[in-house]
């Protein structure tokens, strides 16, 4: 549904703000460390802890800054996929973003937000199936980040799927604004 202007019946009943809201920051973050953890321990499971410094450590920063970027990517090509519209790229420091002017439903929102954390995933799955027991934790470590650095989507498909089928969000990079169909301007179906 390509929607780039926000329909008149539809007013702002929240919005998510992780730049500007410290305590959902600390939530946030807190349960990117959480993700970190439970994925790092899901990790030793697999293969015991060894990083063969016999591999070049020096291109897991650079493994990173791709990783970032190939995120940012994926949310902007979904950007596109649902709106026709490119999106925009930015850093402010402390988080990496796309963003975009459209309007999205509930349903491409959530497909949105998690695209990268399964699609990077799944790569990232697959390179450690193939690729030798000694590049396992460098890849694996990028998928630590994959899913941990993915807490913010989370969060946000997490508070999306609690919400009305016909609210539509509209995403600034670090805040997503939420808007909800009106039956009586007065009323808000959600709180």
């Amino acid at each position: 549904m390509k929607i780039l202007n926000l329909p008149s019946e539809y007013n702002e009943i929240k919005t998510i703000d992780l730049q500007k809201n410290t305590k959902l920051a600390i939530l946030v973050n807190g349960l990117s460390l959480v993700l970190a953890l439970a994925v790092f321990l899901i990790g030793l499971l697999i293969q015991p802890m060894s990083l063969n410094f016999q591999s070049p450590f020096f291109i897991l920063i650079p493994m990173l800054i791709v990783y970032i970027v190939l995120h940012e990517f994926v949310h902007g090509v979904f950007f596109k996929k649902y709106s026709g519209e490119k999106a925009k790229y930015g850093f402010t420091g402390l988080y990496a973003f796309a963003k975009s002017s459209a309007y999205y439903n509930k349903r491409e929102y959530i497909m949105i937000s998690l695209s990268p954390i399964v699609i990077l995933g799944v790569i990232l799955l697959i390179l450690n199936i193939v690729l030798n027991t000694a590049w396992f934790w460098w890849i694996f470590i990028i998928q630590i980040v994959n899913i941990s650095g993915g807490a913010g989507d989370l969060y946000v498909t997490f508070v999306m799927g609690k919400m009305p089928a016909d609210i539509l969000i509209k995403d600034d990079g670090v805040s997503m604004t939420i808007y909800e169909k009106q039956v009586d301007s007065s009323k808000s179906n959600f709180t």
